[in-house]
């Protein structure tokens, strides 16, 4: 597998049950008009009158269970009336890290804007740090349990929880959930069978996580003690994660667990995670409709780029960069479970197991694999798996080449986006004549078939490295093209598209050769492996 040397101290995480949220049993009493609560002690403990402003008091004065009333005239003076509800920050320099002594107070009060780029001197990096204090349990940074919470420019990091014999709340450095469920669980409905939620239960809407970096420094080292996940979407709806950095979790540096309706990933590094955990990068499950993952740098994680688990719903996979992920764990970049997913322009490189697989249990058709380029992979760029794999290693890294081509309507339900055909060239060696090569081959009638060139020789199932042109098969299933530009020992594969049933696997390689020149072989690529800091 491709190696990357991390300056990293492992220890071990349990991954834990799911429980439901515990947070304040009184819901938050907004004040009338916003106010603007500025913390300027990085103290914790006890909430009590005295000179300094701490986070704990600025959470509970905005979810109103905390009047102004009750704190000195100098902790009055940091709050203000305001445009909207915000928390900035004012800390003495050199006293920046808010090292808790307990969870904090879920954020109860909607419309309310955590705003670290306040504290003085920040420059598009954290100065704000939230983490444990030294020798205590605290497995949760920031509870969200309110809508519209936006919170941007701090440091969280260490925050896990101890193993016991019963499991604990889950861990985070950010939790987002509906507000506490009802303590007697004959009150509680299960509409799809895993939801212990009543109606008034309603997830959070709107909470942007912004400009973070989550599971590391202000300096951008790992910490002595990682956090358990980075942001944990247990049941929201139109949650967005933009442009934050998330390393050097134990577990996932994203998971979703009951609902992530509507959840937007965009623009995150998302790197080395899953160190003795959860291995995969972002981890899908539960309901996760009309999500979107764009333009992300996913590298360097311990198991898949993104991983599915039995979720509901379709998600948008787009303009990402997921590359050298695998380093512990041989699986695949991509594994997508479910129906109608679309995964289109991504780079997909050097990864210990393949590219983008698809599981054939539960039901997986109509998932689109369009345009991505693929390289340096330990197995298919695309596999689809046949019912049969339904052990470890196919729901890892799927189970390689399907053979025979589909021979009866039955294998429609065997394998993974209704067993696609792949395209078959109707020969391995086609002739270049004038700088043109004409192509032939067959597949599923009406299919889209995409020809792309192969600059590796590792296998008869090339990586699809670039895409060519796109032409689509006849009624009976016969395609053909003319190309350019392609050279004597060069190699080409395909993949066919059906919007009815999904992309298909790679086709056997075939070679380009010239009447001019004996046979030729491809020509050397360049072996030398990237850097997670590298922009491809």
């Amino acid at each position: 597998m491709y190696k990357l040397v991390f300056n990293t101290v492992r220890n071990p995480v349990w991954i834990l049950p799911v429980l439901l949220l515990g947070s304040s049993p009184s819901l938050a009493q907004s004040a009338a008009s916003p106010l603007q609560v500025t913390v300027n002690s990085s103290q914790d403990g006890e909430i009590e009158a005295d000179e300094q402003m701490t986070l704990r008091e600025a959470i509970s004065i905005q979810n109103g269970t905390l009047l102004p009333s009750d704190l000195t005239a100098a902790e009055q003076a940091q709050i203000q009336p305001a445009d909207q509800r915000k928390i900035a920050f004012n800390l003495p320099t050199g006293e920046t890290t808010i090292q808790l002594q307990s969870v904090l107070p879920a954020l109860e009060s909607p419309d309310l804007y955590i705003d670290g780029t306040t504290q003085p001197g920040y420059d598009n990096a954290p100065i704000v740090a939230l983490t444990p204090a030294a020798g205590t349990e605290v497995f949760r940074g920031l509870t969200v349990v309110a809508n519209n919470v936006t919170i941007k420019g701090l440091s969280l990091y260490g925050f896990t929880s101890i193993h016991r014999k019963t499991a604990t709340t889950p861990p985070a450095d950010i939790f987002i959930a509906h507000r506490l469920p009802p303590p007697d669980i004959s009150q509680q409905k299960r509409p799809n069978g895993n939801f212990p939620f009543r109606d008034r239960d309603q997830p959070p809407t709107g909470v942007v996580i912004i400009d973070n970096w989550l599971g590391l420094t202000p300096e951008g080292t790992k910490p002595t003690q990682p956090s358990a996940f980075g942001v944990s979407v247990f049941n929201s709806q139109g949650a967005t994660i933009k442009n934050n950095r998330i390393a050097y979790h134990d577990g996932s540096g994203i998971i979703t667990s009951v609902r992530a309706e509507n959840l937007e990933i965009s623009d995150n590094q998302i790197v080395a995670n899953g160190l003795a955990g959860m291995p995969d990068a972002i981890r899908l499950e539960g309901i996760i409709d009309k999500g979107v993952i764009r333009n992300n740098l996913i590298c360097g994680n311990d198991g898949s780029g993104i991983f599915m688990f039995k979720p509901e719903g379709a998600v948008e996979i787009y303009d990402n960069n997921i590359k050298l992920n695998g380093q512990r764990l041989k699986r695949a970049a991509v594994y997508l479970m479910g129906n109608d997913h679309q995964v289109r322009n991504n780079q997909i490189h050097y990864q210990s197991g393949p590219g983008v697989v698809v599981a054939a249990y539960p039901k997986s058709d109509r998932n689109l694999i369009t345009q991505n380029k693929f390289s340096n992979l330990d197995g298919l760029s695309i596999d689809l798996v046949a019912r049969r794999g339904v052990g470890v290693t196919a729901y890892q890294r799927g189970d390689g080449a399907n053979m025979p081509q589909r021979d009866t309507g039955n294998r429609r339900r065997d394998t993974a986006n209704r067993a696609i055909n792949t395209p078959v060239f109707l020969s391995q060696e086609f002739i270049r004549f004038d700088d043109q090569v004409n192509i032939d081959g067959v597949a599923d009638p009406g299919a889209i078939i995409t020809l792309y060139k192969v600059t590796e020789d590792n296998d008869v199932y090339g990586p699809l490295n670039a895409p060519l042109m796109d032409i689509t098969t006849n009624n009976e299933g016969r395609f053909s093209a003319t190309l350019e530009g392609l050279e004597a020992g060069d190699l080409i594969s395909a993949i066919a598209t059906q919007p009815e049933a999904g992309t298909s696997e790679p086709a056997k390689n075939a070679s380009i050769q010239s009447l001019e020149t004996a046979p030729v072989a491809p020509s050397a690529v360049s072996t030398a492996v990237p850097s997670c800091t590298a922009t491809q």
